[in-house]
Order: structure tokens, then sequence, then C-alpha cells
């Protein structure tokens, strides 16, 4: 699997996300379910939506909305519509509905069974940070105490475990996050967790 890692929006190598995409040759799925939480939006998220899978499809790729929500009773059927994609884009919001949302509809699962090198995993701020083996220091800048999904009481703490670090974005940055980014930061030393930092228009990429 190929990761497009990017501290906000599309980042400063947008050019490399789009030969990725191209080279998955199919659709890009585009998950925001980072903001389902109540107080979010709904008018904004629209047209964040919008714009971002617009500038992918003016450059050739294929995008398709995929909500979560609906796999929630039937997490199977999931399965068939992720072969059908080559990547997936998940946008920035709170880590921890993100992540209840992968548990709840087995994204989690899937993407630990991924075996395509040609798939792309790409987005930014929480759709980076779920990556991680443990959401602990995120609770620091996200609301961890946010349960939009009547199936989920307690929080999950672990992430999705797909990489050996925390990655940390908006560091030291012109981003309203920044300043609580940095109490992660020192969380992650005090606590000997591995992590990595991004400040804005920064993107790790691994192929």
């Amino acid at each position: 699997m190929k990761y497009y890692l990017s501290s906000y929006n599309f980042g400063n190598e947008f050019d490399t996300l789009i030969t990725f995409l191209k080279a998955s040759g199919a659709p890009c799925g585009y998950i925001d379910n980072s903001v389902d939480f109540q107080g979010a939006d709904p008018e904004r998220r629209e047209i964040k939506a919008q714009e971002q899978m617009g500038i992918l499809e003016a450059h050739g790729i294929k995008t398709v909305r995929l909500d979560l929500r609906d796999y929630f009773e039937t997490p199977e059927k999931l399965v068939d519509v992720l072969q059908t994609l080559g990547g997936l884009w998940v946008r920035g919001g709170n880590v921890f509905v993100l992540r209840q949302a992968m548990l709840l509809s087995g994204l989690d699962r899937l993407l630990a069974q991924e075996t395509r090198t040609s798939f792309v995993y790409a987005g930014y701020s929480a759709g980076v940070c779920v990556l991680a083996p443990t959401l602990r220091p995120i609770a620091l800048v996200d609301d961890a105490n946010t349960f939009p999904y009547p199936q989920i009481k307690e929080q999950t703490w672990d992430g999705l475990g797909l990489l050996p670090y925390l990655i940390l974005p908006h560091h030291r940055s012109d981003h309203p996050e920044s300043e609580a980014i940095e109490r992660s930061v020192a969380y992650c030393k005090e606590h000997d967790i591995p992590f990595k930092t991004l400040r804005e228009g920064e993107v790790l990429l691994l192929n």
C-alpha cells in the first residue's frame, strides 16, 4: 500500500498524489466521517467535499463518496466496494469519530488485510493520525468524549496500527490546533510514544 499523508488538505506534493492514484487504475473513495459529530456544519462539510472531490476529478481521478455509515449494519458489503477502489482520500476532523466509523464499518480490518501494492491511502489531519498504534496523545487535541454512533459507548484508544508511529499534523503552523499539538508532542516524549510531526504543506510519502 502507498501512503500520501498530509498535514492539511492536499499539501505540497499534489502531483505525486495524482501519480499514485492514476497508477492504481481505479476510482478514489472520499471519506469524511471524521465530521459526523454534532456541531459540525453540514453546509461547510458538503462544500469541502465537493471542492476536494472536484479538484481530484479535474486532474483525471474519478472520485466517489464513501460514507462508512452505510456499512455499519452490513460491513461485509464494504469488502466488495473497497475492491472497486484504487485508493482513499480521508479528510480531517475528529480522529476518534473517524476511528469509530472505521471500526463499525469494518474498514479498519480491511485496510489491515489490504495486499495491493498499488492501493493508495491518502488524507490529512485526523485521516493520518488514525494510522497510529495509539490515539491517546490526540485526546489533547480532539474531543475523545464524542460518541455520534449509538453502537459505541466507550472510546477506542487503539489506532489502526498501520504505521509504527503517530503523525502529529499542524506542527508549529498557522492553525488553530498547533498549540494543542505541542502538548501532544510533549505527551509522546513523556510516554515514549514514537511520533513524527508535519507542518502545514508538508507531506509524508511512503511507497
